[in-house]
């Protein structure tokens, strides 16, 4: 797979998670968040089982202990981002939700360079700064005052952070995306289905209010987005990764101006703009640089 493929793939993620936005919000008006990720999760893990097991079959790895307390980090990882991140979509506003996301767009080259003790390519700490400027215009360069859901989803971006930086260390190794995919649903849909159960009202009748937006999180945003994910990470390092993804905040604009009628600011195109610029750059401009200095040597 070439990378730039692999930039398609995760800018296809972005499309789906972007377009879900919608669903995951409207879904908590039938039930609790556990209820809504396991359910999503569950039903997004199955429907690509079959996939991951045939992959498994073809590549036969062998997985090593050390890799497997990594898989068991990120499926952590992965069941902290999407329920914090769920939990504070019940109380914060779609503004700052939004803007308070994106942040991890700063954090996965924070963490790389405390783990590594390796610089990233400087390219990304200034696409990452004008991304993050971007998410905060394309929020209306306002957010309201802080309450306890914008915490939780501030909370959620730390572990969607951590979430892309472990994809990007293991898949390149592993070369399994779509098994790695199936241990993260399903690990993250039984933790939640663990906690629904204990704290939240589960019965049929919320399961047949909400299974258009559950239909759509797990089929979209699950099997297909974070599957998109995964197989894009095998060829792309992970703040380049990061930052390509942030695109899920320009389709959730477009989704709530198709779907709900919303319309963006003057700071909101402007922010679509950085975006858009910052996800271009941060692989456009290391080929150039590469090019041209092949051609003065």
């Amino acid at each position: 797979m070439t990378r730039t493929f692999a930039f398609f793939l995760l800018l296809g993620a972005a499309f789906f998670w972007g377009m879900a936005f919608i669903a995951q919000k409207s879904a908590m008006d039938h039930m609790g968040p556990l209820t809504f990720v396991a359910s999503r999760y569950i039903l997004g893990g199955l429907i690509i089982l079959p996939f991951a097991y045939f992959e498994y079959r073809r590549i036969r790895p062998e997985i090593s202990s050390r890799q497997w307390l990594l898989i068991g980090l990120l499926c952590v990882s992965f069941f902290l981002g999407s329920w914090l991140q769920q939990w504070g979509l019940m109380t914060t506003t779609v503004t700052n939700s939004g803007f308070l996301t994106g942040i991890y767009v700063l954090f996965v080259p924070i963490i790389q360079w405390l783990v590594f003790r390796t610089r990233p390519h400087a390219i990304i700490w200034y696409c990452a700064s004008i991304a993050f400027l971007g998410l905060y215009l394309l929020s209306g360069a306002s957010v309201a005052p802080f309450g306890f859901g914008d915490y939780l989803v501030l909370s959620s971006a730390v572990f969607w952070a951590l979430q892309v930086f472990l994809l990007g260390y293991l898949l390149p190794k592993l070369g399994l995306p779509l098994v790695v995919s199936v241990i993260c649903f399903l690990s993250a849909g039984l933790l939640s289905s663990a906690g629904a159960i204990g704290w939240e009202t589960v019965s049929l009748q919320i399961f047949q209010n909400g299974w258009v937006e559950i239909a759509y999180a797990a089929i979209f945003s699950t099997a297909i987005g974070f599957s998109l994910q995964a197989m894009g990470q095998q060829h792309m390092p992970a703040a380049n990764a990061a930052i390509i993804v942030s695109a899920e905040s320009l389709f959730a604009a477009a989704g709530g101006a198709i779907l709900l009628g919303e319309r963006l600011s003057g700071f909101g195109y402007v922010g679509i703009t950085l975006i858009f610029f910052a996800i271009v750059a941060v692989e456009a401009v290391p080929i150039y640089v590469a090019r041209n200095s092949k051609r003065t040597t």
